[in-house]
């Protein structure tokens, strides 16, 4: 039987989710736990197709420094092997015999001249060494400029410092069932005006073919006014739900996929922030509930948050 006969017929799909609606053309999930679409662009060069500033206060840490450190060594390399073509007879002050030597002490001038330090012991002389000097030099500025700018924009750079819990659940709810799940700020940062938005992807057969079709999930709290504690997402599953009637092995035997948007306000940086991640059915456990993670403390003075629990789970029957 077709999917696509069990879905909640009072419910209404959204045709504004930024989504294609041909199935058959999407591989995958639509968003990555990350938060970024889950799309590869093609049919463009790929130098066009890619925004280095954006790239290099993206990329995570250890290959940025990697970047910065090659990128600093082959330079360097570059001009000491071109000191060593024209002769290092045109740098005064170096003494060396073997071809590693004065490859070797090229190379620690070339630094000398790209860092701008001049420690002045070496020195070139005549035009075409004092030339590549003079280039190396204006070189070594603008990238020093460049790399502190990108310094500045890692560190400066606004984030939502929150994290979702690894899984969603399917839990009890008043007198009903919701679908469930978790965030908390994990930095010392003020968050506040946080707002939060839910879609379901489901891929059904409509006509014959298998389409997606999206729903705006309406939530119990869409609006907090200070995000300090963790915030639990309730969907209720009510009548109007797409989610109405669902089994656990409907869910297991379904292609779908919840798309969380969080926006919020930090205070540090006056604007605002936001923070995307998706859960697949395989990511959502049917019949559980959420452990506390907040507990008061043993003066009783504070409330300590425990992000350590925030994916703590225990199973119930529905």
């Amino acid at each position: 039987m077709a999917f696509k006969k069990k879905i909640n017929s009072k419910a209404q799909d959204d045709k504004n989710s930024g989504f294609g609606a041909n199935a058959s053309s999407y591989g995958g999930r639509f968003v990555t736990k990350s938060g970024n679409a889950n799309v590869r662009k093609t049919g463009i060069g790929f130098f066009e197709g890619i925004s280095w500033y954006h790239t290099m206060l993206t990329i995570p840490r250890w290959k940025f420094f990697f970047i910065i450190l090659s990128f600093y060594f082959l330079v360097n390399c570059a001009f000491a092997s071109i000191y060593v073509l024209i002769g290092v007879e045109h740098l005064r002050g170096i003494s060396a015999v073997s071809a590693l030597d004065k490859f070797g002490q090229a190379f620690f001038f070339s630094i000398q001249t790209y860092t701008t330090v001049g420690y002045g012991h070496i020195s070139p002389s005549g035009f075409l060494a004092s030339f590549v000097a003079s280039v190396e030099a204006l070189f070594g500025l603008l990238s020093f400029a460049i790399a502190t700018g990108l310094f500045y924009g890692r560190f400066s750079q606004p984030r939502a410092h929150i994290v979702f819990s690894e899984n969603a659940i399917i839990a009890p709810y008043q007198d009903k069932t919701a679908l469930m799940l978790r965030l908390a700020p994990y930095k010392n940062a003020n968050l506040t005006e946080a707002e939060a938005k839910v879609t379901l992807g489901l891929h059904v057969e409509e006509n014959g073919k298998m389409v997606n079709k999206f729903y705006q999930l309406k939530l119990e709290l869409e609006k907090v006014n200070a995000l300090t504690l963790s915030w639990t997402l309730v969907h209720p599953i009510t009548e109007d739900s797409p989610l109405y009637k669902l089994t656990a092995d409907d869910i297991k035997n379904t292609i779908g996929e919840v798309i969380v948007f969080i926006k919020l306000f930090d205070d540090m940086y006056s604007t605002t922030v936001v923070k995307r991640t998706s859960y697949t059915f395989d990511e959502v456990v049917y019949g559980a509930k959420y452990l506390p993670m907040f507990t008061r403390s043993e003066d009783e003075n504070k409330t300590i948050l425990h992000i350590d629990k925030l994916n703590l789970f225990e199973k119930v029957s529905l």
